[in-house]
């Protein structure tokens, strides 16, 4: 079976890359360049940040924590409005699996999960760092509980030139003889989460490949690729979230939440699709983490490069 990869490259320039080191620490895998921390993965699950967190929460198997250059974190993990949402994660919302609608996005319904399975590969110190890790979606409906996909992701991470750069390469396919359906809805795929100091309709900022800045323009646009930020310890800071031009639907439609820093390449927002047995999905994502204000022009090259 082909492997998917999750690449996060940093600089796009000729600059000299620092080593990036790629570490299992207990349940995570951080990696870092040079002394910096880019990035956290949770593998098994983890301790909830507060208490009251209904234990359907619980889980592993994605991005919690991404920081940009200047050390200023990005990301949220089980916001208090949304305690379902991390800070890169890939579930499907609204689906049919042998006659059920497991969700897999909406946990607390406890309904379908994700889950870690494995680290299969880690690559560390030199230009570009690496890890290959295994994913299961749980249908919780089914009684005994039942696997409907199994997901592979390969990270890849490259620092330079003041940006971290995240190529997301998934692959999912069926764990047996039935198709996982995916209906028409507005969000499920790609997620992220921003830093719940951009909450409010005006605490987070967006700008589209077409040079839209309007949230609620953006929502519902297929944009080829869109920059997500706000304020941090009182500096700009973002990501640029780029979608390959090979993925299924590609540009993706865009999910871009009125009120929070959530954002969502959403295939299934274009009309119903389904995942067959023999058939994996496979998409490609890219992430620059990088502080300051956008330009259109420089994001625009980044996307080209990407492109090809």
């Amino acid at each position: 079976m082909k492997r998917v990869f999750l690449c996060l490259v940093l600089g796009l320039s000729g600059a000299a890359a620092e080593p990036v080191s790629v570490i299992r620490d207990g349940k995570e895998i951080v990696v870092r360049g040079g002394d910096r921390v880019v990035l956290r993965y949770q593998a098994e699950p983890g301790e909830f940040p507060r208490e009251g967190i209904d234990p359907l929460y619980r889980r592993g198997g994605y991005i919690r924590s991404i920081l940009s250059p200047s050390g200023r974190e990005v990301t949220d993990d089980f916001p208090p409005d949304h305690t379902h949402h991390h800070g890169v994660w890939t579930p499907w919302t609204k689906t049919e699996f042998e006659g059920r609608q497991p969700d897999f996005w909406n946990m607390g319904a406890g309904k379908g999960r994700v889950e870690f399975v494995e680290v299969e590969e880690i690559e560390s110190g030199g230009e570009i760092g690496r890890f290959r890790v295994r994913h299961r979606f749980i249908d919780m409906l089914a009684k005994p509980e039942k696997v409907a996909l199994e997901e592979r992701w390969e990270v890849r991470v490259r620092v330079e030139d003041g940006r971290h750069v995240i190529d997301l390469d998934l692959e999912q396919w069926c764990a047996g003889d039935s198709p996982l359906k995916l209906p028409k809805h507005h969000y499920g795929g790609f997620g992220f989460r921003g830093n719940r100091a951009w909450n409010g309709a005006d605490g987070c900022r967006f700008l589209s490949a077409s040079g839209e800045t309007d949230r609620n323009q953006v929502n519902g646009s297929q944009e080829p690729w869109c920059w997500v930020g706000g304020t941090v310890d009182g500096r700009t800071t973002g990501v640029a979230i780029l979608c390959h031009p090979t993925n299924f639907r590609a540009p993706q439609p865009i999910r871009a939440h009125p009120e929070e820093p959530f954002f969502c390449y959403a295939p299934p927002q274009a009309g119903a699709m389904s995942i067959e047995p023999g058939k994996p999905y496979r998409a490609r994502y890219r992430v620059i983490v990088f502080d300051g204000e956008p330009e259109r022009a420089t994001i625009a090259g980044w996307a080209a490069a990407y492109s090809k």
